[in-house]
């Protein structure tokens, strides 16, 4: 489909690419510096109602170099990975840092700090795919939704195929390399009835193709999540329990660890901030990240400083245990940095789990959210306010579609209010969880 893609070659020479920049930014005076360099390639196709929409093959490369002159720091980046071009964004970043002002928090993380523990982490596994063969599964993912009664029409299938190499290097002498890799499919799909028209969709997605699911099964999964919402009508207005469908509770976990990052805690912008150890969740809910687990979707043995990544305790039977730390706002907070400039990899939950059954039990009367429209989410204060779709629960068993109408709440009041956890586990992405019921939220409907 593209032209060969040798990850263990491109990984060769992005590692010569960061040595050539660090040698060169000591050799100009830099006291420190650090490179990032990474060429990733991928295709996709597109088809609609049967035809072929779209193929499209990439390739994209680039590296950046952060130098320091004391405690002042300068960036710059290119796509170009000609001997020139790198030697021009050497010349760039220091030219950079001696305009800046000086940051006692800037520089590298501390030497003694950086992996040394660089196991294969079994994250890459290219698929040998041509473009006919990509098609050929697209279309037939798109075909077994349309082929399920009440489908009116579609609105794409799509397949993605892509791997690439990261480096990392800096001049304390450490290097890291990574392969990986990523292929996903994915409907959409569209129903109508005389209520008016409906759309939903499903995806699968993998690091290794073997794991993803059938074609077939992911239209016709699609279908049946959209004829689900035929007939929908809005809620009545008031405060109700809400449970969120395992796709939509990996995101409050995501509004979690978005409070939790160390920049926003040194620029006081969380609700968060000053909360260290105090409870937030009940005490069955604990949250941990796993860097180094095998196969994960977000796994690295060393983080975006070159630091060894590690297990970390964000949440401790519903305290706040830790905040998420690079070297950078750790050092701005006073504090250690937990291996997390890049973000969390692999979060996981630890709390007893049941049923989706009898977590609709629990709530008796409620909404099942499975759509959230809508960025109302405010990271400072922790209010939260989104469109929503789903279902109406009463008695516990779900009655008919809804949609056109809000939830409301606070992420802070969201947490301590949860009541219970599914085991509906949702493994498509690197924050794995399954439903979330919260005990009351406000429903703003007709």
């Amino acid at each position: 489909m593209t032209q060969a893609f040798d990850a263990r070659a491109q990984q060769a020479v992005l590692e010569s690419r960061a040595e050539t920049a660090l040698e060169l930014a000591r050799r100009l005076g830099a006291d420190a510096c650090e490179v990032g360099a990474s060429v990733d390639q991928g295709t996709g196709v597109s088809v609609r109602e049967g035809d072929v929409e779209s193929v499209e093959l990439s390739r994209d490369q680039g590296i950046a170099v952060t130098v320091y002159l004391g405690k002042r720091k300068g960036s710059a980046s290119s796509t170009d990975a000609s001997d020139a071009s790198i030697k021009s964004v050497v010349e760039k970043a220091i030219a950079i840092a001696r305009y800046t002002g000086e940051d006692p928090a800037s520089g590298l993380a501390d030497a003694e700090l950086m992996a040394t523990e660089l196991p294969d982490l079994d994250v890459h596994h290219p698929w040998t795919l041509d473009t006919d063969k990509a098609i050929e599964l697209a279309l037939a993912c798109e075909a077994a939704g349309l082929a399920e009664p009440g489908i009116r029409s579609s609105d794409g299938a799509s397949l993605s195929s892509g791997e690439g190499v990261r480096v990392y290097a800096n001049s304390h002498g450490f290097l890291g390399s990574q392969r990986g890799s990523r292929h996903s499919l994915s409907c959409l799909l569209i129903a109508e009835d005389a209520s008016g028209m409906q759309r939903d969709y499903d995806y699968t997605s993998a690091r290794d193709p073997r794991a993803l699911r059938d074609p077939a099964e992911v239209g016709r999964s699609a279908a049946e999540r959209t004829l689900q919402r035929l007939g929908g009508q809005r809620p009545q207005t008031g405060r109700f329990p809400v449970m969120f469908d395992p796709t939509l509770a990996s995101g409050l976990i995501g509004h979690l660890m978005s409070a939790l990052a160390g920049g926003a805690i040194y620029r006081d912008a969380s609700f968060l901030c000053g909360r260290l150890g105090e409870t937030l969740f009940p005490e069955w809910f604990s949250l941990a990240e796993q860097p180094m687990l095998v196969g994960g979707m977000a796994s690295s043995p060393f983080d975006g400083d070159g630091v060894q990544t590690r297990n970390n305790r964000f949440i401790e039977q519903g305290r706040l245990a830790s905040y998420m730390l690079s070297a950078y706002s750790a050092r701005r907070l006073g504090m250690q940095t937990t291996a997390n400039a890049g973000g969390a990899r692999n979060l996981r939950l630890e709390a007893p789990l049941e049923s989706r059954e009898a977590l609709l039990s629990k709530m008796d009367r409620g909404v099942l959210v499975t759509e959230l429209m809508g960025q109302g989410v405010n990271g400072v204060t922790g209010d939260y306010s989104r469109g929503a779709a789903g279902f109406w629960v009463e008695n516990g068993q779900i009655q008919h579609p809804v949609e056109e109408f809000t939830i409301a709440g606070n992420l802070a009041g969201m947490f301590q209010g949860l009541v219970g956890l599914g085991d509906d586990i949702d493994t498509r992405g690197s924050i794995h969880s399954g439903s979330w019921l919260i005990d009351e939220m406000t429903i703003a409907g007709s």
